[in-house]
């Protein structure tokens, strides 16, 4: 039988509760091994049901000194309910001074006393008990998310200045650095916007034009390293020159929203026109781009194309690779049969060959073909290899790339390239 004896208004600040007649202290904490809350508990006294109902402060200073203990529980370990115990007289009934000097000796949750308004200068003086007599019942988780993230900053040597924290706030980076940014405007000083928007400016100035394609390769909504990379560089060399007084927070959280905004862009847009961008022409030598097209993957799967559909050859080859592309499925080809001639692609390493038939088979006999190596540049190579032999088969292929038939000097290419 478990009666409540006690609680408060924040359901996670511990209770009392009545089982089998013993008073006894229940808390959630930590999850067990399928993620469900965690519940423990531990005997108290009639002593500790006083202080624990009359002083908030004391009742949040027991809670964040057995929380350790519950993490030293794991997922499916036992509280260690004699260390429990322990706290109980120390922290509950003894003289400030000697809670504070126990709170310099045993391991504690911090950013639990922060969340329900602690002093943050006087816990970190080590006056606990001083600290706690701003606490409240009701918790503001998000004052302990910016300690914890001001802590972090100052282990790194990091100062932000008022800027900076406008910047991260106007980002929604300030709590953390991996959070997926946005324009907040509402969470800036009014008298700091514009500030804030005049660098943001400068970021959108220095990457006007450049966008952040598709990455096939690695699946539909996976976009070019290389490309954000560029990006990004760009945006954090033109803020540095303009702002210098920017801290590396302010600055890489400015370059990490263009990147993601450009990010998005490509990833709500259709697969890129890889031949409108090259201006659809037919190739010097005078081949017509290709009017009948195959696409296979490494495990057999094909799809045609015909010109005259509603997508490009290059762009519905590159939703092809989208959808196939995988750890071991790496290696895509695109064959125009009736010229007898393709090129196949070699994603796992960074190569293509380009296929050529020499000699049709008759008779009985096989068919001759020629087989060229060459390097490939990143994606950006790729679409720029794909969207010309579109446009003009091998022989366009020519002034890209170095081609190599013999596959040994090949090899050694790739490894000096691999090595650098």
């Amino acid at each position: 039988m478990r009666d409540i004896v006690f609680t408060r208004r924040s359901g996670w600040i511990p209770n009392v509760i009545r089982e089998d007649g013993e008073l006894k202290l229940m808390l959630g904490a930590g999850a067990d091994a399928n993620h469900d809350p965690r519940t423990f508990t531990f005997p108290i006294e009639e002593a500790h049901l006083a202080v624990i109902q009359e002083d908030l402060a004391r009742h949040l200073l027991l809670w964040s000194a057995v929380l350790p203990l519950c993490d030293a529980a794991g997922t499916r370990g036992r509280l260690d309910e004699n260390a429990a115990v322990a706290l109980l007289d120390p922290i509950l009934l003894s003289a400030p001074a000697d809670v504070d000097a126990l709170f310099r000796r045993i391991p504690w949750d911090r950013g639990r006393l922060i969340a329900h308004g602690a002093g943050i200068g006087l816990l970190e003086r080590g006056q606990v008990c001083a600290a706690l007599r701003t606490a409240t019942e009701t918790s503001d988780g998000k004052r302990a998310q910016e300690y914890q993230a001001n802590r972090r900053r100052a282990e790194r040597g990091t100062v932000l200045g008022p800027l900076d924290t406008a910047i991260l706030r106007y980002t929604g980076q300030y709590l953390h650095g991996s959070t997926i940014p946005k324009r907040t405007p509402d969470a800036v000083d009014p008298a700091l916007l514009p500030e804030v928007v005049r660098v943001v400016a400068t970021a959108e100035q220095a990457c006007a034009g450049m966008r952040i394609g598709r990455n096939p390769r690695r699946g539909k909504r996976a976009t070019d390293k290389r490309d954000w990379d560029r990006m990004a560089t760009a945006v954090e060399t033109a803020v540095r020159g303009a702002h210098a007084e920017l801290a590396d927070d302010a600055v890489r959280s400015v370059s990490f929203l263009m990147c993601s905004e450009a990010t998005d862009r490509s990833r709500s847009a259709p697969m890129e026109d890889d031949e409108e961008a090259a201006g659809g022409r037919a190739d010097a030598d005078g081949r017509a781009r290709k009017t009948a097209l195959s696409f296979t993957d490494d495990k057999g799967v094909e799809k045609k194309w015909v010109q005259g559909g509603p997508h490009s050859a290059s762009a519905e080859f590159w939703e092809f690779v989208g959808d196939r592309s995988a750890s071991d499925n790496e290696v895509f080809t695109i064959e125009d049969e009736e010229m007898g001639e393709g090129v196949q692609l070699h994603f796992y390493a960074d190569s293509i060959a380009r296929v050529t038939t020499v000699r049709e088979g008759r008779g009985g006999s096989e068919p001759e073909y020629r087989v060229e190596y060459s390097l490939v540049d990143g994606m950006g190579g790729y679409r720029k290899l794909v969207s010309t032999f579109v446009l003009g088969g091998c022989a366009a292929l020519d002034r890209h790339g170095s081609w190599m038939s013999d596959v040994a000097e090949f090899e050694r290419a790739r490894r000096r390239r691999d090595a650098k």
